[in-house]
């Protein structure tokens, strides 16, 4: 029992590709020399390898049994040798599919396909954008990076990497330089807005470095502030703080305008958005408002 013991702790310890070969050697030579041995009880290959399997892995369904001293001494070492090692085989699978979840909750990978998007800074805002990519294309592939100890959302679309991203080892393991867009939102825990539109002006200048023709889209809290994005190449702004104060002010001069922009913004309010290439007839926007009325059917309306 003790130099089982000891075999058996130094299987655990053998990597996994050395314990799997030995296991795939185990099974398809027992197989054979089964087969062999007892050919009248396993005519075929696959009824020894269904005795083998059904062998390591339980105690056996007794339809198939050997009868000979050979067949049994074969039997006698799958029961030593094959039930232990398929066992550590087993266990190893099972311990890495956990350590695979566990480091997607943790954010410890690295993401390798391309087409996705990429929302740096979780808040309330960005849990919002989260669900409005959903709601505009279930199968859309969504990366997180933060610094928050474990992911705020994860399923088979949506991903998340610890990390400062300002780190440009932080955005290759986003695959930055694949990504679709890249949304960069502005920290609400820092108190300074000079602080906060600094912070997002260095993860820009570090997206920039990395992947240079990815679109990219920033929240700004101050729109003075964009002139010093320039030399970062961002596509996009967003002013927060102007965004909302202006939205606030024409609301108060003409109700209902709020209601308006969120049904234009929002997918699952109204009707989306939608981008129309232009055609080389139109010369004015009359002529493409009138062709698109005449492809829309209401001219006559």
């Amino acid at each position: 029992m003790v130099l089982l013991r000891k075999f058996f702790l130094k299987m655990v310890n053998i990597s996994n590709v050395v314990l799997f070969i030995a296991s795939a050697l185990l099974i398809l030579l027992s197989t054979i020399f089964i087969v062999i041995v007892e050919n009248d009880t396993f005519p075929t290959l696959f009824d020894g390898f269904w005795w083998v399997m059904t062998t390591v892995t339980t105690v056996g369904y007794g339809d198939y049994y050997p009868v000979t001293v050979a067949g049994r001494s074969i039997a006698i070492l799958l029961y030593v040798l094959g039930i232990g090692l398929i066992g550590i085989v087993i266990g190893k699978i099972i311990d890495g599919f956990a350590i695979f979840r566990k480091k997607r909750l943790e954010g410890d990978i690295v993401y390798k396909e391309n087409g996705h998007f990429v929302i740096i800074g979780w808040s309330q805002k960005a849990h919002f954008a989260v669900k409005e990519f959903i709601e505009t294309n279930k199968e859309c592939n969504i990366v997180i990076i933060d610094q928050l100890k474990e992911a705020p959302i994860l399923t088979e679309n949506i991903h998340y990497i610890k990390g400062d991203a300002s780190d440009t080892d932080i955005l290759e393991k986003a695959n930055i330089s694949g990504a679709r867009s890249v949304l960069i939102f502005a920290d609400d825990q820092m108190e300074n807005e000079q602080m906060i539109d600094g912070k997002t002006l260095l993860i820009a200048s570090s997206i920039e470095t990395v992947a240079p023709g990815v679109h990219t889209i920033v929240e700004v809290m101050e729109e003075r502030h964009i002139k010093n994005f320039k030399h970062a190449q961002i596509d996009e702004f967003i002013v927060s703080n102007e965004t909302i104060s202006s939205l606030a002010v024409r609301s108060a001069f003409r109700k209902g305008v709020s209601g308006i922009y969120g049904q234009l913004l929002k997918r699952s309010v109204g009707e989306d958005l939608y981008y129309i290439p232009t055609k080389s007839v139109w010369k004015t926007y009359r002529d493409a408002f009138q062709s698109l009325l005449e492809e829309g059917g209401y001219v006559n309306c």
